[in-house]
């Protein structure tokens, strides 16, 4: 398979003129040529933050506390899930999964409640799909085994020592989220020694150098944060400090669209596009485990191409900047995912 138009190629988005070859789903080639197409060639999504269980309740709760929706385990989601049946969940995922994958996501980590039985009902609900998941049980250690590695809540709903343990042994990945409601619950969650973590809204310095020596990557959601109230992660004092990546968070809250979370994002930070795009794709895929999210020759082929010349973006200047701050779901051609090549 040979794309054509203006490529962004590494880690810098250079805009290169060309084709990218794509064999076997891997990147073979990327070839500097004049060429007659308008696409704009850009890494497919990582959504490194999704709660996709929540999809059977969207924009539910209005005038609730982040704890009056989500807490365990009375809060409204919770509630809601336990009411809808199995079916019905499985459905709405889908549904939230199939929009995911037309606005331009190629892969995404996801936090699933429910067990052993919430990582059975996204499994189903992915049946068919071209995504690229990361599933992290929650709740116990069996949903741990039978899913990508273990999610945790955060650490002042339980010590997850056994927890964090168990996923250490089986060499899968562990979450945690922190600093969302303030800050009480960071340094436990940094005791624990995570894989990543989630949120960061209320870190103070002392948060931020403890992550800056253990380069412990963070995943910022900062749509759902303003939705919830609960303030503004500080995005550019942690891109200082370490890898950063961007999740839509609650279905429930938000649509999982990676262009609204990237405009969102850049419009609100002091950030250039190029580290937006960043957070968006190579930074995501790193933290899931992930090869890709940037084109070069021998990367994974998860690859998103956008109509340079839809009403939208026909006319842009600066392709990266278009891609983070105006491109959305109607510019999508094509998302390419490498297993499906």
């Amino acid at each position: 398979m040979i794309l054509e138009g203006t490529i962004l190629t590494g880690r810098s988005f250079e805009a290169v003129e060309g084709c990218v070859v794509v064999e076997d789903g891997e990147i073979t080639a990327v070839e500097e040529a004049a060429v007659d197409s308008d696409d704009i060639i850009a890494p497919s999504f990582v959504n490194a933050h999704t709660h996709i269980g929540d999809s059977i309740a969207k924009e539910a709760g209005e005038g609730l506390s982040l704890e009056e929706l989500v807490a365990p385990p009375d809060g409204l989601k919770h509630r809601l899930l336990r009411d809808a049946s199995r079916d019905e969940l499985v459905a709405a995922m889908a549904r939230s999964l199939s929009f995911m994958a037309q606005a331009g996501t190629g892969a995404f980590i996801e936090f699933r409640e429910g067990g052993v039985e919430g990582v059975r009902a996204i499994q189903d609900a992915l049946a068919g799909s071209d995504l690229e998941s990361v599933i992290l049980g929650r709740e116990t250690t069996d949903a741990m085994e039978q899913a990508d590695g273990f999610g945790a809540s955060g650490a002042n709903d339980s010590e997850f020592g056994a927890e964090r343990r168990a996923t250490r042994e089986a060499g899968k990945l562990f979450g945690i989220h922190a600093g969302e409601v303030d800050s009480s619950d960071i340094n436990p969650a940094l005791d624990l020694d995570p894989d990543f973590l989630v949120h960061m809204v209320h870190a103070k310095p002392l948060h931020l150098e403890r992550v800056a020596d253990s380069e412990l990557p963070v995943v910022v959601c900062p749509r759902s944060n303003i939705v919830t109230d609960v303030g503004r992660p500080p995005v550019e004092e942690l891109a200082d400090r370490t890898t950063v990546a961007l999740g839509t968070d609650n279905v429930m809250l938000n649509s999982p669209s990676m262009f609204r979370e990237m405009e969102f994002t850049a419009k609100l930070y002091d950030l250039s596009a190029r580290e937006v795009l960043r957070m968006a794709t190579v930074n995501g895929a790193e933290i899931a485990g992930l090869g890709g999210g940037l084109i070069e020759t021998g990367q994974p082929a998860r690859l998103l191409v956008l109509d340079g010349d839809s009403d939208n973006l026909s006319g842009a200047r600066n392709p990266v900047r278009a891609v983070v701050r105006r491109a959305g779901s109607a510019d999508v051609r094509r998302v390419i995912y490498p297993q499906a090549e």
